[in-house]
């Protein structure tokens, strides 16, 4: 499942190709078609990311409040993804669930795990139950540390909770407690204040990275050599998907086990 950065680079992207313009919209696949019929011919007025949710907002004109028309939420789950080509597209392949056409440029939308019209109380409903996003000017770090603080649950689990902290997902789960000497463990009521202000300072320097290049690069300058990633087109890790390599820091095999269902990876030394 994509991590927060990706749905901020997104809706930027989206921004600049849609933003301002009146864009037709249809739904191939027929599941949106009633939807797509309301927003057809509308004005694309904004895209934004709360954690790893993309909200796309259409109004009747350029001018006047961006709250009074429509707003479509996006959720891409596991398998969902945005695709784009020129103006003018070919013909549909695939399910394709929103497809999205302004003037020089056109998405589809296939396989998300929602893709549905919200009114201003759904969001605000879904903005409640998020934690605050590390990517988001308004983010408030006081309602995760007191989620983290007042918790036994282990901060391993915690950092992952979109209720706690909203896009931050598996990778940057992994590394950021790496980088903060933190065992994915300990429960949260034993996190002082400054290692979770670490930890925050931490995610706001890594995600923004991830936004701009599209990759989440989390290896320290000194640290960037030895093996290769775990995939050919991806940034080296710490401890992700490195089961039984070598630290890159102090040479102790990664440990991996299942938390919570996802799986987690650590260096019991570095990690200690």
């Amino acid at each position: 499942m994509p991590e927060g950065h990706t749905l901020h680079r997104l809706a930027r992207r989206q921004q600049r190709y849609f933003g301002g313009q009146r864009v037709r919209v249809s739904s191939p696949q027929g599941r949106f078609s009633q939807e797509a019929g309301l927003l057809d011919g509308l004005v694309f007025r904004r895209a934004e990311a709360w954690g790893k949710h993309l909200i796309h907002r259409y109004t009747p004109g350029r001018r006047g409040p961006v709250d009074g028309g429509y707003m479509v939420h996006v959720h891409l789950g596991i398998y969902g993804a945005f695709s784009e080509e020129p103006i003018p597209m070919a013909s549909p392949v695939g399910q394709v669930r929103i497809r999205i056409e302004g003037s020089d440029v056109g998405t589809d939308l296939r396989g998300p795990a929602a893709c549905e019209l919200y009114t201003p109380a759904d969001l605000d409903a879904l903005v409640a139950r998020l934690g605050p996003d590390p990517l988001r000017s308004d983010a408030d770090p006081e309602r995760a540390w007191r989620a983290i603080s007042t918790s036994r649950r282990a901060i391993g689990a915690l950092v992952m909770d979109q209720k706690v902290l909203a896009g931050v997902g598996n990778v940057y789960r992994a590394e950021v407690l790496f980088r903060a000497g933190i065992d994915p463990h300990r429960p949260g009521t034993t996190i002082t204040r400054t290692e979770f202000d670490d930890l925050w300072a931490d995610l706001l320097l890594l995600m923004p990275i991830g936004v701009r290049r599209g990759k989440m690069h989390v290896i320290r300058p000194g640290d960037d050599h030895g093996a290769p990633s775990y995939a050919a087109d991806r940034p080296r890790t710490y401890v992700y998907r490195r089961a039984r390599e070598p630290c890159r820091v102090c040479g102790t095999p990664i440990v991996w086990q299942e938390m919570e269902a996802r799986n987690l990876f650590w260096c019991p030394t570095c990690q200690s």
